[in-house]
């Protein structure tokens, strides 16, 4: 006699209830209130589905090897039925192997029961409809196909009078999945008083050709499951003996492979891969920090549908000298550490009707503070962890819009997941292992097949951003990456065993940045000035001279030894910010590991000289000045003459403009003019520049949001002991109406497994009957509503109660009970 799923959880140990909780944390959200809601919620759909992700190809291949061995009658199957239909093929794996899968299958709770009568629990079937891609039995999809299949030497006889083009379809069907669509008319019967055959085909050598689906429809090779009149596109299915039947060579469950493809592609020179990785690193916190200094120039406007327009990326592309895809990329990962940000804009709207600005946030000077190594690790961490897939960036939605930087159609929720698998395939390799693309998708489709089915486009877009991010050198991953990934899931187990935080200070710099910094260039408190007035930094400047040379030059070239020059302008940029004549002077005597040249220091001195011999103020505007002669200059001088100047005395002259707009005009002319109070004082400032809202990096939140908590063994072994209190709780419900004469059930009795729970809501629904429903809310307690159920699908029960006239809806894995009123 078999054992309910619930009687087996119930004979279970605490310790291994705690374990199966840990490898399967979604039965623990919330908890249920005892251990038939546990019962329920394991061959819940969604649950069912979470566990089936996680296994590798092999043990999905032993678990369809169970479900192939069922026995009809009563569902069970053994090891031993499982070990003779996976050793039936051409190279059977060893029974250690089938054993150890069996093992794993039992862990997570899909297989469970003595090795004499495992049974598998409900909710598979559901799942995944074809075990092992075989089609259902001919007896269950056409009488007439089932007695050709009932006699096995008529069977191969059809199968060798079937022409190549229908044999390539029963091949392909025979691999999995066993159904297909087929195109209007090729299920049509042939027209009255044509031949029922094919027509012959002569280059064939006679075999007959035209339709091949109806070929084998009409041989009883395929079954029509649907669709097909009147001309419609129609489904066609391979009955499982014939698929069985294909599959002879190769054996039942196809070929079976116990460990993983191996890499073929040559392993790279580890410091090799190192040293590529770490200069591309230099590169991207210089390309994003580029990227940020235009947005504070002049900022993106945001769309009223979202995001930054195409106009704006690719301006913001060629001004950094970056193609559109990798720019678009930097700006989705400077916005996820909280670099960018929008900012509401106090007038009138701008440009494309926008009402908000894309600019660089307050956390974008801390973070320009920072080594090189924490500027990196802050980026790379926000692309680990963020929920967009830059790669949809330029492509068309549903609605055949193109989808722009930032806006929500790039957002996916599996992109972190994503990341992360593609990267823990390459951490498994031997270090500096770089496999093409195909080896990785091949090692993903064996880690774990159902995950990663449909995902391919999406892994080949990590590996390409891996690689422009500075995470893998020479296409293998980096040690530095190593440690990234290693210490990403750390934190995420860290946080969920310290969700307050508490051991946060005990966390240092860490080893990803100190590797990383081992490898990267030791920063540079110097420079070399020439005689040409270029400044060379050898190497990465330290924060500091980086702030001063922002100041005080222009930038002409970047890379692992930077160029600036000095020119008149930024001389005068500097004496407008404040600094002095002497103070440049020092700054370069100090700084320069060369003497500095001659001509450095006159440029210094004639720009500050003729610095601040103008002064404006407002008169509009005024424009003052103690020596006569340039103000005649200035009156005379035609490039100027847009401002209307006027002399009010031999030292003034005034305009109808502003201030601004005045000082920009004359030093477009060459003058150097200083503002100045209403008492007379130069006003020497550095523009402020504006900043967007801080904003929180998404590496401080979830690193996956779709993945359920994994709770550390104490506290599951904590919510062990609540269910198994729960359950005493609910045995002594049950028996108190039973001891106490004249006391009736005021609930419904729960159901022994989901199977039944089921049967019940199925019957209610085709009958429309009132029925009593036993669930767990979202608070974990229990409570129960008698309703009229609607419907039932999608791992969702909708019913009406007829009291208030309302629908609800229940999941079904919180249904601890089903009954039918009375």
């Amino acid at each position: 006699m078999s054992t309910s799923l619930a009687d087996h959880l119930r004979s279970l140990p605490d310790d291994s209830l705690a374990a199966l909780l840990q490898l399967r944390p979604d039965l623990v959200v919330p908890v249920p209130a005892d251990i038939t809601a546990l019962a329920i919620r394991a061959q819940s759909r969604v649950s069912v589905s979470r566990a089936l992700d996680e296994l590798d190809q092999f043990t999905l291949q032993i678990m369809d090897a169970a479900r192939l061995t069922r026995d009809p009658a009563d569902g069970t199957t053994s090891v031993d039925g499982v070990l003779a239909m996976a050793t039936a093929g051409q190279h059977p794996p060893a029974p250690t192997f089938v054993r150890a899968a069996v093992d794993r299958l039992r862990d997570r709770l899909l297989l469970y029961g003595p090795d004499h009568e495992l049974q598998l629990i409900g909710g598979i079937d559901e799942v995944s409809p074809y075990p092992a891609g075989l089609g259902r039995p001919a007896a269950e999809l056409d009488p007439r196909t089932a007695a050709l299949c009932a006699d096995p030497a008529k069977l191969r006889r059809t199968l060798l009078t079937a022409p190549p083009s229908a044999r390539a379809i029963l091949d392909r069907l025979a691999a999995g999945p066993p159904v297909g669509s087929v195109p209007p008319g090729a299920l049509q019967a042939p027209a009255a008083g044509a031949d029922d055959g094919l027509p012959p085909d002569e280059v064939n050598g006679g075999a007959p050709t035209g339709s091949p689906v109806r070929w084998l429809v009409d041989h009883k090779l395929l079954v029509q499951v649907s669709g097909g009149k009147g001309g419609g596109t129609g489904v066609v299915e391979l009955p499982r003996e014939v698929g069985l039947l294909l599959r002879r060579d190769t054996g039942p469950l196809g070929p079976l492979r116990t460990s993983p493809p191996p890499v073929a592609a040559p392993g790279r020179e580890p410091k090799a891969a190192d040293s590529a990785g770490a200069g591309q690193t230099m590169e991207v916190v210089r390309h994003t920090e580029a990227l940020l200094e235009q947005l504070a120039a002049e900022p993106a406007p945001v769309l009223r549908s979202g995001g930054i327009g195409v106009r704006d990326l690719r301006r913001l592309a060629r001004s950094t000298g970056l193609d559109e895809s990798t720019a678009a990329l930097l700006l989705e990962v400077a916005y996820a550490t909280g670099l960018a940000g929008e900012v509401e804009l106090p007038g009138a709207a701008a440009r494309y009707g926008a009402d908000q600005q894309v600019l660089p946030t307050g956390g974008y000077e801390l973070w320009r503070a920072g080594s090189l190594a924490q500027r990196w690790e802050q980026l790379a961490r926000a692309w680990l962890t963020m929920t967009r897939q830059a790669g949809l960036i330029g492509q068309r939605d549903d609605r055949d819009r193109p989808i722009t930087v930032l806006s929500a159609e790039a957002e996916r929720a599996g992109a972190p997941a994503a990341r992360r698998a593609v990267l823990g395939v390459l951490a498994e390799l031997e270090p500096a292992t770089a496999p093409t693309a195909d080896e990785v998708q091949a090692l993903l489709e064996w880690r774990a097949p159902r995950r990663s089915r449909g995902r391919e486009a999406a892994h080949r877009e990590v590996l390409a951003e891996a690689a422009t991010l500075g995470v893998t050198g020479l296409g293998a991953l980096t040690s530095y990456g190593r440690l990234l990934l290693a210490e990403a899931t750390a934190t995420e187990d860290r946080d969920t065993d310290d969700p307050l935080g508490l051991r946060a200070e005990d966390a240092g710099a860490g080893t990803a940045v100190r590797a990383l910094d081992a490898l990267l260039p030791a920063p540079v408190d110097h420079f070399l000035v020439q005689a040409d007035l270029t400044v060379v930094v050898p190497g990465p400047p330290e924060p500091t001279l980086a702030a001063e040379l922002e100041v005080v030059a222009e930038p002409e070239s970047a890379g692992g030894a930077s160029v600036h020059r000095v020119t008149a302008g930024s001389v005068r940029r500097a004496l407008d910010a404040g600094h002095s004549a002497d103070d440049l002077h020092t700054l370069f005597r100090r700084r320069s590991r060369t003497p500095v040249p001659q001509g450095l220091t006159y440029l210094i001195d004639d720009v500050a000289r003729k610095h601040g011999g103008l002064r404006g103020g407002s008169a509009g505007a005024y424009l003052r000045s103690d020596d006569e002669a340039l103000l005649a200059e200035v009156l005379a001088d035609r490039r100027v003459a847009e401002l209307a100047l006027r002399r009010l005395a031999p030292t003034v002259l005034v305009t109808a403009y502003q201030a601004g707009r005045m000082l920009g005009v004359l030093r477009d002319a060459g003058y150097a003019p200083v503002a100045e109070d209403a008492t007379g004082s130069a006003m020497l400032t550095r523009p402020k520049a504006r900043r967007a809202p801080a904003r929180v990096s998404v590496a401080a939140r979830a690193v996956d949001p779709l993945a359920s908590p994994r709770l550390p063994l104490p506290r599951l072994l904590g919510v062990v002991e609540q269910i198994r209190r729960g359950e005493a709780a609910a045995r002594a419900a049950r028996r108190a109406p039973a001891a106490v004469r004249g006391a009736t059930p005021t609930g419904p009795v729960p159901a022994h497994s989901h199977s039944d729970a089921l049967a019940v809501l199925q019957q209610a629904v085709r009958d429309k009957a009132l029925v009593w429903v036993g669930y767990v809310d979202a608070h974990g307690a229990t409570a129960s509503r008698l309703v009229r159920p609607v419907s039932l699908g999608a791992g969702y029960l909708r019913a009406e109660d007829e009291r208030t006239e309302m629908l609800h809806t229940f999941a079904l894995h919180r249904i601890t009970a089903a009954v039918l009123e009375k």
